[in-house]
């Protein structure tokens, strides 16, 4: 049966997904090959889905979403009480959070980004089109392990910046795009929900739900693409800390820190997902009506 899914497949296609194999990085060939397989059984599974599994897709869909809010509920409420256990382990290098960002870009050369303070809790990034890494009231003044650790994973992403990191520059591009669809496509699909457009048959309820699709697959492409750009940052930022920074004990605790952090997004991925099912779901039970 996996062998006549992959079949209406055509060669163009693979060809293509070979070239995209590439361009990935940290995956061994097998990996690849048997995620490729995936998902070219994953085409062909929607490709000929019927109203009854579109139907049965809708439910299942439907029925994970007060489970995996839980997750994501949960995944914040760790990465705070982490972050706050870990505030109050000071670092024996004595360094503050952004003076052990200052020196991690340094030595990459990066003398061109700027360090500055922003106001909340955990409210940390890395600009690359401003060049500018921003540390919060918790973490920039900080010398705890929590904050370092935090403030290293930022400085990661600039790194992977200037390295021209394949996942991080697929996240950046995707942004304008994201923003696009917020800003004009969000009001129309929000408008087809309130009015009920979307359970009606005919060209408008099509348009909303491609709209829908449309805004949910971004979120979910852009959801993806963050998990291995911020789990690459997490492990430039350990490998750091690793090297004269931290060992043992407070080593642990920057990573017990990054993993919790990790998990919010992989929460955030899930709700995603879930997201765009639905509206696929939706999409199939229209064209099998």
């Amino acid at each position: 049966m996996r062998k006549q899914a992959l079949t209406k497949i055509g060669v163009k296609d693979i060809i293509v997904l070979r070239r995209i194999d590439k361009d990935l990085f940290g995956f061994s060939d097998r990996e690849i090959k048997e995620g490729r397989d995936v998902f070219l059984i994953g085409i062909n599974v929607f490709a000929e889905m019927g109203a009854y599994d579109a139907y049965l897709m809708y439910i299942i869909v439907s029925a994970l979403f007060i489970p995996i809010l839980i997750v994501g509920v949960v995944a914040n409420v760790k990465v705070n009480s982490t972050f706050a256990k870990y505030s109050k382990v000071d670092s024996n290098t004595g360094l503050t959070a952004a003076e052990a960002a200052r020196r991690v870009l340094d030595s990459e050369g990066l003398t061109d980004v700027a360090i500055v303070r922003i106001r909340g809790n955990l409210t940390d990034n890395y600009n690359p089109s401003t060049k500018v890494l921003s540390l919060s009231e918790s973490v920039y003044g900080s010398t705890s392990v929590a904050a370092l650790g935090v403030a290293c994973h930022e400085a990661g992403h600039a790194v992977q910046h200037s390295k021209k990191y394949l996942f991080s520059t697929l996240r950046t591009k995707l942004v304008p795009i994201l923003n696009f669809a917020n800003t004009f496509l969000w009001p129309l699909f929000i408008i087809g929900v309130i009015f009920g457009f979307m359970g009606t048959f005919g060209i408008i309820g099509d348009v909303f739900i491609i709209i829908g699709l449309v805004i949910f697959g971004g979120s979910l492409l852009f959801s993806l693409v963050t998990l291995p750009t911020e789990f690459d940052a997490s492990k430039r930022a350990i490998r750091v800390l690793s090297d004269g920074y931290m060992s043992g004990e407070e080593l642990k605790g920057a990573k017990k820190v990054l993993t919790a952090a990790a998990m919010t997004y992989i929460a955030s991925f899930m709700m995603s997902a879930l997201h765009f099912l639905r509206i696929l779901a939706m999409f199939f039970m229209r064209r099998r009506d």
